[in-house]
């Protein structure tokens, strides 16, 4: 089995990579990504990309056709991958969460791949105060980032057919360990402030809900969509992908983290005006379809996975919200230097080729 898997330099992609190294020793990896955040690592590890057979680098946007060749599965994690990024690159956002990543399936199904899963989000249900979300429910996108998830799902299931199998993942908001950490969500955030400034600042009421899933949990679930036959789902799925029990109010994510970490304020802004991004999720589809893939993890589990993990590193940065672990500084230092284009493009590329974007 040969899978191309674009985007693998994030977040996700590094325990992805391991995972599907250990699940399916065999396989051909291979990583295509432009390298935003490859330097942003944690730690001294190897770089994780040793796991791989093959490393490309590129956009997305730009991809050559002859990386299909052989290839069974595609994996598209590339993305715009949060609310501050998407609202303001919004035009690049689109660009790469929606036409790339259709452009991206149409490209593999030419090319003969069988199998392409797309990482989707449950923010997708935006606004979503009257009980758990079903894939069925109406959808509220309220940011640029989730209507690229919406607008991508709705061309890419059209797309497939009894050769051509497409799974689009709404994951819960991911948090856990990875080897390119990211500290702008929200059970990471918390448990970094915790250790820095023993303080957890909580910058909404308190109130919103968020479902959550352990990073290695997506991997294995994106492991499912690779290998799942439609008799699971049929050619064309969008699952919810989290677990019922990990739907939390973030005051309650803050006060775990407090407790699990002895000495810790917790700060909740009770004037802050309502965050609309609050849905509670069903993930009962998704248990039906995938029992031997269910996620392993839980709070409990993840607040010591993190905690173990920063102080591994000895983690002690009060002002890691100015870190590359949040994505738009690393995004923004890089356009301060004329490195990126204000369409996310490495300039230096543009320059070569002489197009301006």
């Amino acid at each position: 089995m040969k899978i191309l898997i674009v985007g693998n330099m994030g977040y996700v992609g590094p325990v992805l990579t391991k995972h599907l190294r250990r699940a399916h020793p065999s396989a051909v990896l291979v990583g295509f990504d432009a390298g935003l955040f490859a330097h942003c690592l944690i730690g001294s590890a190897p770089l994780p990309e040793i796991y791989l057979d093959r490393q490309v680098f590129g956009d997305v946007r730009h991809i050559d056709k002859n990386l299909f060749e052989g290839v069974d599965a595609v994996v598209n994690l590339a993305a715009i991958s949060n609310d501050p990024m998407g609202n303001r690159f919004e035009e690049a956002t689109l660009a790469i969460n929606y036409k790339a990543a259709v452009e991206l399936a149409a490209t593999a199904k030419r090319a003969g791949v069988r199998s392409y899963v797309f990482a989707s989000s449950c923010s997708v249900y935006g606004c979503a105060e009257e009980g758990a979300k079903q894939e069925s429910s109406k959808l509220d996108p309220l940011t640029a980032y989730a209507r690229s998830k919406v607008m991508a799902e709705k061309e890419l299931i059209p797309m497939a057919d009894d050769r051509f199998t497409v799974t689009c993942l709404r994951f819960a908001t991911a948090c856990g360990m990875s080897d390119r950490l990211r500290l702008d969500l929200v059970l990471n955030d918390f448990v970094a402030g915790a250790l820095s400034q023993k303080k957890i600042v909580v910058m909404s009421d308190g109130s919103p809900w968020r479902p959550l899933i352990n990073v290695e949990d997506m991997a294995r679930a994106i492991e499912w969509a690779i290998t799942r036959g439609t008799d699971q789902g049929g050619n064309g799925l969008v699952v919810n992908v989290g677990s019922n029990e990990w739907n939390c109010q973030v005051k309650d994510l803050a006060n775990a983290v407090a407790q699990a970490i002895p000495g810790v304020e917790v700060s909740i802004n009770k004037n802050a005006p309502p965050d609309k991004r609050s849905y509670r999720v069903s993930y009962d589809l998704f248990k039906q379809l995938a029992p031997k893939f269910q996620p392993l993890s839980d709070l409990k589990s993840t607040l010591l996975e993190l905690k173990e993990g920063l102080e591994g590193v000895s983690f002690s940065d009060q002002a890691y919200r100015e870190s590359q672990y949040m994505r738009l500084n690393v995004i923004n230092k890089f356009r301060d230097a004329g490195l990126l284009t204000d369409n996310l493009e490495w300039s230096c590329l543009m320059k070569k080729t002489g197009v301006v974007r």
